[in-house]
């Protein structure tokens, strides 16, 4: 698959996730961890991916071991419109293609902002 390919497929699943949200009441400019997943059977790989994430900044990268092999996971703490969302996510799949991994999306916890029925102090 080409990197623009990729990139229209990536923005699409993007867009389909945060629409779930919306329905789920999730409130897009409250700024949250965004979990961002790249897979790869390979530690050295791994390594050098995380280390050039961490030298960039864009993100703060962990490396895990999982059945099939290693994820790194970038923890980027941002709000998630779709314009920021998509860029950041857009960026994770470029890296994907320019080091051979697999990348499988982005999570998050949902936001929901202050209830209506707070009471002010």
């Amino acid at each position: 698959m080409s990197v623009t390919d990729a990139l229209l497929k990536n923005a699409y699943e993007d867009t389909q996730l945060l629409i779930k949200n919306d329905s789920l009441g999730d409130v897009f400019s409250i700024p949250r961890d965004v979990d961002f997943v790249l897979k790869c059977d390979d530690r050295k790989k791994a390594e050098i991916v995380a280390s050039f994430i961490l030298d960039n900044r864009y993100g703060l990268p962990s490396i895990g071991e999982s059945d099939s092999g290693f994820r790194v996971v970038v923890t980027v703490n941002m709000p998630t419109t779709q314009n920021v969302l998509c860029s950041v996510s857009g960026l994770m799949a470029c890296l994907s293609k320019l080091f051979d991994l697999d990348y499988d999306g982005w999570g998050c916890v949902v936001q929901h902002g202050e209830s209506s029925d707070a009471i002010p102090t």
